[in-house]
């Protein structure tokens, strides 16, 4: 399972560059911009979603300043209906509790059944994140973090939200 400490072992075993920034939990968009990180707008909101069937999972994930329609994206993507996953699917798929949801939840993912959904708006930009636990964020370029997902094994699609 990779908890915070077991996700920096991986990133520095893999070489990839990041900056943490330790702080107290926080579980909210509006809770990550009250505290006194550098760059709030490198912020991601990531949704852990399912389709109506729960055929299908997706970790949607885009800057925090965006809302984000569920009809239009489940049109994007496409899939069935959207809807919030609930506490025990994130649980179960990613290894997360609520408000520690974040890309690198896809590790904890063995099966690589989650489909992670990413802004066009991200390519070439600096993201921050949990790594798996909300008491931390970090800092990487994009590229890093979707050659992790990808190297896991999990397929990446992007949309423009």
């Amino acid at each position: 399972m990779y908890d915070k400490a077991k996700t920096y072992e991986f990133l520095n075993e893999t070489g990839i560059e990041y900056t943490v920034y330790e702080h107290d939990p926080v579980y909210t968009i509006e809770e990550m911009n009250a505290l006194d990180l550098p760059d709030h707008n490198k912020v991601l909101k990531n949704l852990f979603l399912r389709d109506d069937k729960k055929r299908n999972y997706y970790l949607a994930s885009m800057f925090g300043d965006k809302s984000i329609n569920m009809k239009d994206l489940a049109a994007k993507i496409p899939s069935r209906k959207l809807s919030f996953a609930n506490e025990k699917e994130l649980k179960n798929f990613l290894g997360l509790e609520q408000g520690h949801v974040t890309p690198l939840g896809v590790l904890n993912n063995e099966d690589k059944e989650v489909i992670v959904v990413f802004d066009e708006a991200l390519k070439g930009q600096e993201v921050c994140i949990h790594p798996n636990e909300n008491t931390a964020s970090i800092y990487m370029k994009f590229e890093d973090l979707k050659k992790v997902i990808e190297d896991h094994g999990n397929d990446v699609v992007f949309v423009d939200i």
